[in-house]
This record gives C-alpha cells, structure tokens and sequence, in this order.
C-alpha cells in the first residue's frame, strides 16, 4: 500500500481562496492522504468552512487555535500528522492534480528524503503549463541543495511550500514563530539533514498572485525578519565548517539587507536605528569574505561605498538598472 502523506494547509482570512486550494488537494491522483485544516484564528467564515470540508471528505480533519500566524499554524500541523511525509500548501494557492505523485515518484525512485518542483505564478484559476509525466528529475545530496540556495533559480529551494518531505525530518525541527521568512530560516536545516534530494522539473504549484498574506502584502518592518533568518544561517555554516558556503551566504544578506534599507528609507523612515545597524552588518560582513573566500572587487567596493554613502550608492545603482534596461530593450 502506499504511504500515508500529510498535508498541512494553514488557514486565516482566505475565504474567496479556500475552496480551490481544498479542492486541488481533493482531488489528487494520490489518494492515501489526510488533509489537516488548521483554522489560525481566522476571523472569518474560515473555521466554519473548514468544518463543511471535513463533513464532505472524511480525509479531512480541522484544528482550531488561536492565531499563532503562519509558522505556528504549520507547527500544529506537524505536531498532529499522522502520516510517514508530509507536504505544505498555503491556502490561497493550489497544487496541480499531479502534485503529490509526481513527487513522490521521484522521491520513491531516487530513495530521497525531500522531492520538490517548480511553480507557477497564477493569476486565473489554474495552472496553465502542461503537466509533464516524463519530466527531468535532477539528483542533488543536502549539501549540494544549501549550495543550490545561492544560485539563479534559488527561490524554487528556500520555499516550504513546493516539497514532500519524510516526516522524520522534522523530529526536532519547527518553524520559527513570530516570524516571516520563515522558511529562509528553515529549509537550510533540513537540507543539511537529507542524505538526497531531488528536483522535479514540472510547474505542480500554482502560486496565487494577489493573496492577502504578510509576506505579500506592502513593505512593514517584519520584512527585517529576512535578516536573522540569514544571520543565523551564515552562524550555521561557520558553526558547521561549510566553508564554501559562507561568501555565498554573506553576499544573499548583503544584497538583501541593501535593499531592504532602501525600502526602510523609502517607506519606514522612523527605523534609522534599523538602518544603521544594515550599513554596520554590510561593512562587518567583509572580514568573513577575506577569511572565507572572496567576491568580485566591484562589489566589495559596493559594500563599502553603501556602508559609508549609501544615497550615492543608490544613486549609482539606479543608473546602472536603468542603463541595463537601455542595452536590453534597445
């Protein structure tokens, strides 16, 4: 028999959105699931929807609490699954019906801990990409997956939400409450604990454009949230001698702290303590590159021009976009 999956859908405030999600977990070709609806103290009409789901499918069972946000709803989740892995949705999205066994197919196959694929932006009430049963499916080790973190298509690896995991891996595992970016503080770790993962080379997720979320709505200070989660994973890697991976690491939280800084300066004025304390972690940042590796002397001279001038900096960097633009669409 197959395994028993979990599927852990945390719900607040989505109550246009709900059904679809719902209904595309329903409806998976992989049927040996429970379907766990953990009502985060939503205002709304949720909880009771959630009690109508759970009449209608006898997969489905609904947790009530008060709101913990996000990463406290996804804990409850775990800690009541009962299945060997487990899967995340957030519920103004929607997976495709292929979900579920296309990763774990992959996973099965390869003898993997984590199988995870890529995903749509959706603006309509489907995925539009063909689901392709003879996808690529590309092999990595954990250590290989926090190195794919740092490159081009990094987003797809950070994510919660586009995996199947083995349950195991989250014995000693959570998620950080009280936080956004919960999953840049998360995801590293249990990489580092898979032996193997893999990719699968299929849109299966359909990430809703024009949710409600935290995360998606306009820039507030918990979006600084970003920035432990990277300070405590460049500690991690130094902690555990992953030498090539600190310059990378270092290089994602100064580019992320640069631009969160604009945005302070653009949008939060009064966080000028916040803003300083950006400049001082960019130039102090710089000792770790030397002992660890190095990066491009023009953007070592970046940082050091942000730290010290950042309105010129940002000058700077705009006109460098905007010339980019030029020789692009020209």
């Amino acid at each position: 028999m197959e395994p028993f999956i979990s599927v852990i859908i945390p719900v607040y405030k989505v109550e246009q959105y709900l059904e679809r999600s719902v209904e595309s977990v329903c409806a998976q070709t992989y049927q040996n699931i429970e379907i766990l609806l953990v009502d985060d103290g939503s205002p709304d009409s949720c909880g009771q929807m959630c009690e109508e789901y759970a009449k209608k499918d006898a997969r489905i069972r609904v947790i009530h609490q008060e709101n913990k946000g996000l990463s406290g709803a996804r804990n409850t989740g775990i800690d009541h699954a009962k299945g060997e892995y487990l899967a995340f949705l957030d519920s103004d999205d929607l997976w495709s019906v292929h979900f579920l066994e296309s990763l774990y197919g992959a996973l099965k196959e390869n003898d993997a801990d984590i199988a995870q694929c890529r995903w749509e932006y959706m603006h309509g009430e489907s995925l539009l990409e063909p689901y392709n049963a003879e996808a690529k499916v590309e092999c990595f080790t954990g250590r290989e997956m926090l190195a794919n973190l740092y490159i081009q298509t990094g987003a797809y690896y950070v994510v919660a939400w586009n995996k199947l995991y083995k349950k195991e891996l989250f014995a000693n595992i959570r998620y950080p409450e009280g936080r956004i970016n919960e999953d840049e503080a998360t995801t590293y770790k249990l990489f580092d604990l898979a032996e193997k993962c893999v990719m699968v080379d299929n849109a299966l997720y359909g990430y809703f454009v024009g949710g409600t979320s935290i995360t998606r709505s306009g820039f507030n200070l918990k979006k600084l949230d970003f920035r432990l989660a990277q300070k405590e994973r460049i500690a991690y890697f130094i902690e555990k001698d992953y030498k090539e991976l600190v310059v990378p690491a270092v290089k994602a939280f100064n580019d992320g702290s640069i631009d969160l800084y604009f945005k302070c300066r653009d949008f939060c004025p009064e966080a000028k303590e916040q803003m300083k304390e950006i400049r001082r972690d960019v130039r102090s940042s710089l000792s770790l590159v030397k002992k660890y590796g190095s990066l491009p002397m023009k953007t070592v001279i970046g940082y050091h021009l942000f730290a010290a001038m950042p309105n010129l900096y940002g000058k700077l960097l705009g006109h460098v976009a905007d010339m980019s633009n030029v020789e692009k669409y020209s």
